[in-house]
């Protein structure tokens, strides 16, 4: 089957962000044809000046909607879209040049019906959102799960980087109307179609995510009370390991009340793992100032995630 790529990316009040998203897509070194859909979602900031921008250098479509969340603007964007294999983005990623040919390498050298790809850091990131790319994607962090293949056993793609075919996405009727969770929802309905998902190791992209840790702590928080409704809603995918956040807030806390008493030992443990944390980000990101936030956004990730998931716990929504 010939590839032929539909890439949907549906925006809220973020034109900016457009702007450099689309400018990475002209320098796709992927020869063949791929249109491009721009679903606005009801935004009052519109970015269709900076579509227009861009109209004589991809094939490109632009959509004004009502705003009814990014699960159902994907979904808008595949129903117009004209290709037979959909590549989803958010508006805040920078595309490598080489994304495309990487995509269409892997999938004709091992097809499947769904992949997912990494995240990395830009060199024109923030310090801040160098450090968030370190928490979400370290090995001592995550397990590495989100930027490391030998991490990867069967791999949930996420909706900043997620492809599907227009066989599948008819098939599931693509995301639904879960407001956080929808890319890991849509994974496991794909699996109970038995479509096969595979990490495309290659073909990252550049996330920028939250600008603050106050957006980070609110995005963490709600990825973890949302993953409890989806243990239930799919009995058998749960892990042990999506305790570990919460385990681990709780176990600091007790670390520094035992400290108050004059019991340092486990202080301890806390203390070597954060120098861990330092020492590894510092060589990957090669910057002190980096070094430090990492440690700073990693509790702030375990705190956010481990607090919402035992919120979800014991929540009835």
């Amino acid at each position: 089957m010939k590839l032929q790529f539909s890439i949907v990316i549906p925006v809220y009040n973020r034109p900016t962000e457009i702007d450099e998203l689309l400018q990475s897509l002209v320098k796709q070194t992927y020869k063949n044809n791929f249109e491009v859909i721009i679903v606005e979602d009801g935004s009052t900031l519109k970015a269709d000046k900076i579509v227009n921008k861009y109209a004589n250098a991809l094939n490109l479509h632009y959509f004004l909607k009502k705003n009814t969340g990014a699960g159902a603007s994907r979904n808008f964007g595949m129903q117009k879209a004209s290709g037979n294999y959909f590549i989803v983005f958010d508006s805040d990623c920078i595309i490598p040049s080489n994304y495309l040919k990487e995509v269409d390498n892997a999938l004709n050298a091992n097809y499947t019906d769904a992949f997912g790809g990494a995240d990395a850091a830009h060199d024109s990131f923030t310090i801040i959102q160098k450090a968030i790319n370190y928490s979400m994607t370290s090995f001592f962090t995550t397990g590495g799960i989100r930027g490391n293949k030998k991490a990867v056993d069967k791999f949930q793609p996420r909706s900043f980087n997620f492809g599907i075919s227009k066989v599948a996405f008819e098939a599931t009727k693509g995301f639904s109307k879960m407001k956080i969770g929808e890319d890991i929802d849509l994974t496991f309905r794909l699996w109970k179609h038995n479509f096969e998902t595979q990490f495309i190791e290659n073909a990252f992209v550049y996330h920028k995510r939250r600008a603050t840790f106050q957006q980070f702590f609110k995005q963490t928080f709600a990825f973890g009370k949302g993953r409890p409704f989806l243990n239930k809603k799919y009995p058998g995918t749960a892990k042990i390991t999506y305790w570990f956040p919460s385990v681990f807030i709780i176990l600091l806390l007790f670390s520094l009340v035992s400290s108050l008493f004059g019991v340092q030992i486990f202080a301890g443990f806390f203390t070597v793992y954060f120098v861990i944390l330092f020492l590894d980000s510092l060589v990957k990101n090669k910057n002190i100032f980096v070094a430090f936030v990492s440690v700073l956004t990693t509790l702030i990730q375990f705190a956010g995630y481990g607090i919402g998931f035992l919120i979800g716990l014991v929540s009835k929504n």
